[in-house]
């Protein structure tokens, strides 16, 4: 299942609060979003993720790749973002 709308999305309090502290950005969650499949998560949410190329320093450590992985809510008019995971390797 994949998002074919054309819905807004909206960070939430909660999610804007990790942006720079997991090393995400709002363009990344919403391509991340609109581009890959979606998949159910926990507490009937949604989920995506999306590998996008890195090639910098994470706390000290270089990584080549950075997956951004929104969890996310559809709602009638705009799609919520719960919160946002970042992986490096």
């Amino acid at each position: 299942m994949s998002n074919g709308t054309g819905k807004p999305i909206r960070l939430s309090t909660h999610a804007r609060g990790y942006l720079a502290r997991r090393g995400f950005t709002e363009a990344e969650v919403e391509e991340t979003i609109r581009t890959s499949p979606w998949q159910p998560a926990q507490r009937g949410r949604m989920e995506a993720f999306k590998d996008y190329p890195y090639h910098n320093l994470w706390n000290g450590t270089f990584y080549a790749t950075k997956r951004v992985r929104p969890v996310f809510v559809e709602e009638p008019t705009e799609i919520v973002v719960v919160t946002v995971y970042t992986y490096f390797f």
